[in-house]
């Protein structure tokens, strides 16, 4: 490669762009090569630009040396589509002293190795160098990892021939066997491939007041699923379903089966779920745990109504202090007078009275 072609690829390499100058000087420019040309066409030799015709300079031509150029003259381009390999311009016109890139493309090598090269645009308009030829690359020799062994493990490495591989149980276990292992230059493994230890889950503890549903075993298998459920007039809290995972323990801690409570009113509305209720119409009378009770208390000093909630938790539920059980004469003989039933007191009124 010429001292001017090496300048040029140094600017590129520092600033990205290349803006060729063609050169004159005697000190950077090699001497003409004689017979040594490369079947290429020097033009004629010169000294300085008065020893060439009107439209030609004397410029440095590469192995031709100081030589008469046009330099206004361009080499071919663009080339003909290769398979093999791209060619790209990197300057802006394809003339004299133009640099052109011949990359290989994937899976494809010259036979230096590399897989580009960079050609000149000569004094004779043909680029320098003979034509790249990029070869296929050969294919990589690597050992066989059989579909259990990847699904088990995350696996570090390429598996490639002179190369190492590491294992890791996917499943977070401990790993039985070499942790690590070698593929040799005949595409089989130094050791046997490892194995996950097995992985089981405990009994999961009973839940008061309720039932696990599952088959009785001492461990149970990853992935398998116990469900739970709660006796009569017992509520649910937590999930219903625990899932045994890879680490040994279950997916959630186990639930509690809280008791649900009994309506603490019989002869008055209630509000349940923003709807106004007798409690002898709801089922049992009763409400899950974690559900909202509002009874309805009379003002001290107004004819109307205001409501107080409160909340069922584990099987107590206690109605405000302010709320009034009806009598069974009231109830019977004058059911529009009940406190549940008359108009209720103006929400302003009530917030700024209590």
């Amino acid at each position: 490669m010429d001292c001017t072609l090496l300048l040029l690829l140094s600017l590129w390499a520092l600033t990205g762009t290349i803006t060729p100058q063609p050169t004159r000087t005697t000190e950077s420019c090699p001497q003409r090569l004689l017979g040594d040309e490369r079947k290429r066409t020097c033009p004629r030799p010169c000294k300085a630009d008065k020893d060439c015709g009107s439209r030609r300079q004397c410029l440095c031509d590469g192995q031709c040396g100081l030589s008469c150029v046009a330099p206004g003259r361009t080499c071919p381009w663009p080339l003909p589509p290769r398979e093999d390999s791209v060619a790209r311009l990197l300057s802006p016109t394809p003339s004299f002293s133009a640099l052109m890139e011949v990359r290989c493309k994937p899976g494809f090598a010259l036979p230096s190795g590399l897989d580009a090269t960079i050609r000149r645009c000569q004094g004779d308009r043909q680029w320098s160098g003979e034509e790249p030829i990029c070869a296929a690359s050969p294919a990589i020799l690597t050992c066989p990892l059989p579909d259990d062994v990847t699904s088990a493990f995350g696996i570090e490495g390429d598996a490639a021939v002179g190369t190492s591989i590491r294992y890791s149980c996917l499943s977070g276990a401990d790993i039985v066997g070499s942790s690590e292992n070698y593929c040799q230059d005949n595409q089989t493994w130094q050791y046997p491939h490892p194995i996950c230890k097995k992985v089981y889950c405990e009994p999961p503890r009973e839940v008061e007041q309720g039932y696990v549903v599952a088959v009785q075993k001492t461990e149970y298998e990853v992935g398998f699923d116990i469900h739970y459920l709660c006796k009569k007039n017992f509520w649910l809290d937590g999930p219903q379903k625990v899932t045994c995972l890879s680490n040994g323990s279950w997916s959630a801690a186990p639930p509690s089966c809280r008791a649900r409570c009994l309506i603490p009113a019989e002869r008055s509305r209630v509000m349940i779920d923003g709807v106004k209720r007798w409690p002898f119409d709801i089922t049992d009378a009763m409400v899950p745990h974690g559900g909202n009770v509002t009874f309805y208390c009379k003002h001290p000093h107004q004819q109307c109504s205001f409501g107080a909630t409160r909340t069922c938790s584990d099987g107590k539920l206690q109605p405000p202090a302010c709320y009034l059980e009806p009598t069974w004469l009231q109830y019977k003989l004058f059911p529009h007078r009940l406190v549940s039933e008359i108009e209720a007191c103006e929400a302003a009124f009530v917030e700024t009275t209590f």
